[in-house]
C-alpha cells in the first residue's frame, strides 16, 4: 500500500546541500517507489541559500563554518517539513544522515561526527513520526 513519505530534498537528487551538490540515492528511490515522496530541504526552507556555510551542532545552537548562529533557520526549516508532512499525512521521515537538520543517529559537531539527531529528526521524532536515515534498514 502506497504511503506518503517525507524525504531529504537531496536524496531525491535536487541540488540542495551546503555545496550546491546533491546526494541522490537511486537505490533508495527504488525502495520507495511505491510511495508517494515529499522532497524537503529543511535549511533552504529555513531560509539559507545554495551553496552556503557548511554548519554543525554546537552543544544547542547551530553555528556555521564562519561562526554564524543558524539555529533560527534550522529551527524554521524543521517547522517547515513537519508542516509538510501534516499535509501530506507523511508517518516515515527518510533523511540524509549525519546532517545537523536531517542526522538520525549521527551529526557533524565542531569535533567531527557524533552521535545525536539533527533539528529537523528530532523535531518529527517528537511528534511521532518514524524518522530514519537513509542507511537505515528496511
Amino acid at each position: 500500500m502506497s504511503q506518503s513519505v517525507l524525504i531529504s530534498a537531496c536524496l531525491a537528487g535536487f541540488p540542495c546541500r551546503h555545496d550546491g551538490q546533491t546526494k541522490f540515492d537511486p537505490a533508495l528511490l527504488e525502495r520507495l517507489r511505491d510511495d508517494e515522496l515529499v522532497p524537503v530541504c529543511p535549511e533552504v526552507s529555513g531560509g539559507l541559500g545554495i551553496p552556503r556555510a557548511a554548519a554543525w551542532i554546537d552543544g544547542g545552537r547551530v553555528l556555521d563554518r564562519d561562526g554564524r548562529d543558524v539555529t533560527h533557520e534550522f529551527e524554521a526549516g524543521a517547522q517547515v517539513a513537519l508542516s509538510a508532512a501534516r499535509a501530506f499525512g507523511a508517518r516515515l521521515a527518510v533523511l540524509k544522515q549525519n546532517s545537523p537538520s536531517c542526522g538520525t543517529r549521527m551529526v557533524g559537531t565542531p569535533a567531527g561526527r557524533a552521535p545525536g539527531m539533527g533539528v529537523t529528526a528530532r523535531l518529527l521524532a517528537s511528534q511521532g513520526l518514524d524518522v530514519r536515515g537513509e542507511d537505515s534498514p528496511w
